[in-house]
């Protein structure tokens, strides 16, 4: 029944979340036409808490992402990115934003909290987009804190060939061809410090792409 149908999604019986998803879905498998390599792993990433990690070179990466899983992140996204404009979608989406320019831990505590509930949280390390094609950008160590203060896992996607554009919005509207790659679950020891964390994360992700990193 079309009843049925509109409730079938990550948001439960949520049916305007669900036809949002479904309409992500449909708009990336239209415009981006994605390979997927390594579904089989997201059988094993099911239930929380879990932390979904991926490199960070497009707008449509969240889109990306989303299209490829049947549960739902709640994204982390920086304060400065946060446009008025959009602040109905900011809303609906759940973003948990994080302030970069001040010590206000608001958003890193929300993320915690989320996770400690059995929730998903999704993140891209890099702390902003790549400007440089197919280079990482250094991985900042909040993942490693919030890997060790939830003691979530870990669910590394690796994107490649997505749609690149001047400014992050422009990227949903070009077409492209990406490759999208998700990796086996990590489980970290909680005696692993933070940042080691992050730059294991790191090295597995210049492993998996053969790129360089920025500054490095």
């Amino acid at each position: 029944m079309l009843a049925d149908r509109l409730l079938q999604g990550p948001r439960g019986d949520d049916v305007l979340g669900n036809a949002a998803y479904r309409f992500i879905r449909l708009y990336v498998r239209l415009r981006h036409t994605p390979t997927v390599l390594g579904a089989e792993h997201v059988v094993g990433a099911d239930g929380g808490p879990l932390i979904v990690v991926a490199n960070h070179s497009s707008g449509v990466d969240p889109l990306l992402i989303q299209a490829v899983l049947p549960f739902e992140p709640r994204w982390m996204m920086a304060a400065d990115m946060r446009h008025p404009l959009g602040e109905w979608l900011w809303r609906f989406g759940r973003i948990i934003f994080v302030d970069r320019a001040s010590r206000d831990g608001a958003g890193v505590r929300e993320a915690i909290r989320h996770l400690s509930g059995g929730g998903v949280l999704g993140l891209f390390p890099e702390g902003g987009i790549e400007r440089q094609p197919e280079m990482l950008k250094p991985f900042q160590p909040g993942v490693g804190l919030l890997v060790r203060k939830s003691g979530a896992r870990v669910l590394p996607i690796v994107i490649e060939g997505a749609a690149m554009a001047p400014t992050a919005w422009g990227a949903l509207l070009r077409t492209s061809s990406p490759t999208i790659r998700i990796m086996p679950v990590i489980a970290y020891e909680r005696s692993v410090t933070a940042a080691k964390v992050a730059a294991d994360l790191q090295s597995r992700f210049e492993s998996w792409t053969d790129w360089g990193v920025e500054n490095a």
